[in-house]
């Protein structure tokens, strides 16, 4: 259960913390030289976590790399796209309480027909149902804010 249970705990704990930094990213400086700033801190952690995580294990991070295929290199364009989107929005005036609402709702309605079309994941009458709950609630959002 806590197998289950903790990766969607740091998710959310780390979502948190994600739109609060987000949100107070300073706005005289460039977004990329935020990304820059945040790269490396992660980059960091990163190997830390890595030699931390196989400490009992003999695997090297170079030999790791031979594994790679192109995923990591779009997931990485797609960190960025995250990330500068976000601190747009905020800039544009976006609220953190709204924000995160409506880019959940868009991108679950988005990824269940990308789970039907590319995973065969099964479209379920309750899913169905999840669609159309997002879209009204995504109604009256917009119309809250406008």
């Amino acid at each position: 259960m806590l197998g289950y249970v903790l990766p969607i705990a740091v998710i959310v704990l780390s979502e948190v913390i994600y739109q609060m930094c987000a949100k107070s990213s300073p706005d005289g400086i460039d977004p990329f030289a935020v990304l820059v700033v945040t790269y490396g801190v992660g980059m960091v952690a990163s190997l830390l976590l890595f030699y931390a995580v196989n400490r009992s294990e003999n695997i090297s991070l170079f030999s790791e790399f031979g594994k790679i295929n192109r995923s990591p290199l779009l997931l990485g364009l797609a960190i960025i796209g995250l990330e500068v989107g976000h601190i747009y929005a905020f800039r544009a005036g976006w609220q953190i309480s709204t924000l995160s609402i409506v880019e959940s709702s868009i991108l679950a309605v988005i990824l269940t027909f990308i789970g039907v079309f590319f995973y065969h994941e099964v479209l379920t009458w309750s899913r169905i149902l999840g669609i159309a709950i997002c879209t009204i609630g995504l109604i009256f959002i917009n119309l809250e804010s406008r």
